[in-house]
């Protein structure tokens, strides 16, 4: 009887909420958003005590349930082959078999994991030793650039000695060519 009273006393407030909501629209514009303001504050409240009532009828009613069935219990007469005593096996069974298809399936994705983790080891040695061959390549290169600059400085140098001595050879030749005849 009180919860019916409270919720009709809660229909009427968000009744005349309504109508508060339609005269805030006729306010001057100037007070009409703390007007509107105010209405929004009071519904949120009344939607907060609809909230309080429901979980409050909720409680009522799972506390009467379980009394219910607390007197059911405590008036039952119990019968050395009663069919209602009777355990789910099928029920517990089918959980143990999903649980153990659960079990099965992590082991398979610890197993997989354990596969791609060695096939990434694999692939790191494999790296490595690549790793290290360019390394090897790249100091023969180096080698083989600073060998190609001293080749490359000794023609060069034999380049300024053979223009030098066909310089001498000229002038020798000239200087007996003029001196012999």
């Amino acid at each position: 009887v009180v919860e019916n009273e409270v919720q009709a006393r809660i229909d009427n407030i968000f009744s005349n909420l309504e109508r508060l909501e339609i005269l805030s629209s006729k306010e001057p514009p100037n007070k009409r958003q703390s007007a509107k303001l105010r209405v929004d504050q009071l519904k949120y409240d009344a939607q907060h005590l609809q909230t309080a009532l429901r979980n409050f009828q909720q409680r009522r009613y799972l506390r009467e349930q379980q009394e219910r069935q607390r007197e059911e219990l405590l008036a039952r007469t119990f019968t050395t082959n009663d069919s209602d005593t009777t355990i789910p096996i099928d029920e517990t069974l089918q959980f143990n078999e999903s649980l153990q298809s659960a079990h099965r399936g992590m082991d398979e994705l610890i197993g997989s994991g354990t596969n791609i983790l060695a096939g990434l080891r694999d692939q790191r040695v494999t790296l490595k030793g690549t790793h290290k061959k360019i390394l090897d390549v790249a100091n023969m290169l180096g080698l083989s650039n600073t060998v190609m600059r001293l080749i490359e400085k000794r023609a060069f140098q034999d380049k300024f000695l053979m223009l030098g001595g066909m310089a001498v050879t000229c002038l020798i030749m000239f200087l007996v060519v003029q001196y012999l005849t």
